[in-house]
């Protein structure tokens, strides 16, 4: 994928070379010494059901950003409410595809905001589906400007499918009523 991050891509090959036919790979395949430099940017996301995509394990470099314990919170939370919807569909949709999805988002803190990037990829458990996701911090801008202030929420600028199948597949559009989205 030409337009990420190149840890983001190197993330999205990795997944790829591990990935089964049609599915995701299983979460026995992911090794995190085969990239122990990106660990402080990886976050591993479980699912309880769509919507509840609870932390199960966050690198040094997302716990120094948010400046608190992750463990635990629902993903979603992190990300302002109007643009959680938007994102959960898309994390349904990558674990029925399965693909990666790769977010471009604004991360607030108090005051300043800096780019980021972030990597949802699908993986599969010992049951049916797939039922954590593998996610990337890439940051686009220096850390610095945050001076130290800690990431209160993001805002989704755009969601881009990481996959080869879905380079071709149509763009999801969203129809509002009076200002409320209903498709």
């Amino acid at each position: 994928m030409s337009m990420c991050h190149p840890n983001t891509e190197r993330l999205i090959d990795y997944w790829q070379d591990r990935a089964l036919p049609g599915g995701p790979p299983p979460r026995t395949s992911i090794s995190p010494a085969d990239f122990a430099d990106l660990l402080p940017q990886v976050v591993m996301l479980g699912r309880v059901c769509s919507g509840i995509y609870p932390i199960r394990l966050a690198g040094a470099l997302v716990g120094e950003l948010h400046q608190r314990d992750l463990r635990q919170q629902n993903a979603l939370s992190l990300f302002s409410a109007q643009d959680r919807m938007d994102l959960q569909t898309a994390l349904e949709m990558a674990r029925r595809r399965p693909e990666p999805i790769v977010v471009t988002a604004k991360a607030h803190a108090e005051g300043v905001a800096i780019g980021m990037e972030i990597l949802f990829a699908p993986l599969a458990g010992p049951e049916d589906g797939p039922d954590r996701f593998l996610c990337l911090y890439q940051p686009l801008t220096m850390v610095a400007r945050l001076k130290g202030l800690p990431l209160l929420s993001f805002s989704l600028v755009d969601i881009r499918k990481g996959g080869a199948s879905n380079q071709a597949a149509p763009r999801l559009r969203l129809a509002a009523i009076d200002g409320r989205r209903i498709a």
